[in-house]
């Protein structure tokens, strides 16, 4: 029997939340992500509790014992108590009664099993209970030792179920799994055989989560593997993995939206519904990769981050080492303050000839990579209007 042992799970928090349910008499257990980064050591962001409790039932005990419950989720069987502070998510035990790939009709349930095998991957269907007492109903906890993404019972169950689970296998694969075993043989073919069921799912589902892939340390495994199974092509029509893997050589930071301006393709911000703050940094770096503007010309216009991301990237795009001094161009770019203001110029310059007198004197001191003086700028330019 094993065990866990975690500052979150002996918090008295924690303990409060779990003894508030099982002294009414139900079920409670810390479940999912909790459980399955405790165990590989993985930071814990947030606490989640599956009880055989009903929302209404939880709900009465919680405030009962003076605990505040908010309904965030009670079509589903989700509300969340918040403690000090400290919000936990708890959700009902629940099975599916009816799917159709994009979103599935519940029903509630007595049984951590059926609650169990209605989740996607043996890794994120554990349970624990306050005393930190692992249990697996679906036998994940072998396959999370491994580092093995596996699909609960039958893989063309589980996605046809939701058809998002195909990138989930390819995110969970990316974030958690071991490269040197590989994927699943069994879960990559029915993501294959399942690929046209991405078409019927949200474009803001399909961004959100191919952006966690994204930000792993290293998603370089399951991208490739993406791309052999012809998920990548349905998702990103036009783009592939070649300029991506070249970022991986060059230890450039994981960042998505570098990643996906290396990856390419066609209607990219319409197809995964980014964000328009997204959508602008995925442009300004495509047209940055593939300009020729200085790395002090990038860092000066549109900060450090933007040129770091553009020396990574065209290195990646030429297979060419990093250039030398590109640290020092980009700190010279980030940090110069181009010295002529308006006023500094006759009031007889004014209106549209202001603007461009400043444009003109501006792109001189960027060529000039900000080695000319105010004083200079403005001898020539007025010597030479």
């Amino acid at each position: 029997m094993k065990t866990l042992n975690a500052p979150w799970l002996s918090a008295p928090n924690t303990q409060r939340i779990l003894s508030t349910l099982t002294d009414a008499g139900f079920e409670a257990y810390v479940v999912g992500g909790t459980v399955r980064n405790t165990v590989l050591g993985a930071p814990v962001s947030d606490i989640d509790i599956s009880t055989s409790a009903r929302p209404d039932q939880v709900t009465s005990i919680f405030e009962a014992a003076g605990i505040k419950v908010v309904p965030t989720g009670i079509d589903h069987g989700t509300v969340t108590a918040v403690l000090d502070g400290e919000p936990f998510e708890i959700t009902t035990f629940r099975k599916d009664v009816e799917t159709d790939g994009r979103r599935a009709v519940v029903q509630f349930s007595d049984m951590m099993a059926e609650d169990a095998f209605r989740r996607d991957f043996t890794m994120n269907a554990l349970y624990c209970d306050a005393a930190g007492v692992i249990y697996d109903p679906v036998g994940g906890l072998p396959d999370l030792e491994r580092r093995y993404v596996r699909f609960i019972d039958d893989p063309d169950t589980r996605i046809r179920e939701d058809y998002l689970r195909i990138l989930r296998f390819f995110r969970f694969h990316a974030w958690y799994g071991d490269d040197t075993e590989g994927l699943d043989a069994e879960g990559l073919a029915a993501c294959a055989a399942h690929v046209d069921g991405l078409d019927g799912l949200s474009r803001e589902r399909v961004g959100a989560e191919f952006l966690k892939l994204l930000s792993a340390p290293h998603p370089e495994t399951a991208l490739g593997a993406m791309e052999q199974s012809g998920v990548l092509a349905r998702l990103l029509p036009g783009g592939g993995c070649k300029t991506v893997f070249a970022l991986s050589a060059l230890e450039a930071d994981p960042d998505p939206i570098m990643r996906l301006a290396a990856m390419g393709g066609e209607d990219v911000s319409e197809r995964l519904r980014l964000s328009k703050k997204q959508a602008a940094k995925l442009d300004l770096l495509r047209i940055a990769m593939g300009s020729s503007e200085t790395i002090e010309s990038l860092a000066y216009r549109h900060g450090g981050p933007i040129a770091k991301a553009a020396v990574y990237l065209r290195s990646a795009l030429f297979e060419t080492a990093l250039p030398e001094g590109w640290q020092l161009a980009v700190e010279r770019g980030s940090t110069a303050t181009f010295p002529v203001k308006a006023r500094d110029l006759p009031a007889s310059i004014e209106g549209p000839a202001l603007g461009r007198a400043l444009r003109e004197m501006e792109q001189r001191w960027i060529n000039a990579r900000f080695d000319v003086s105010k004083s200079e700028l403005l001898s020539d330019y007025l010597g030479d209007s």
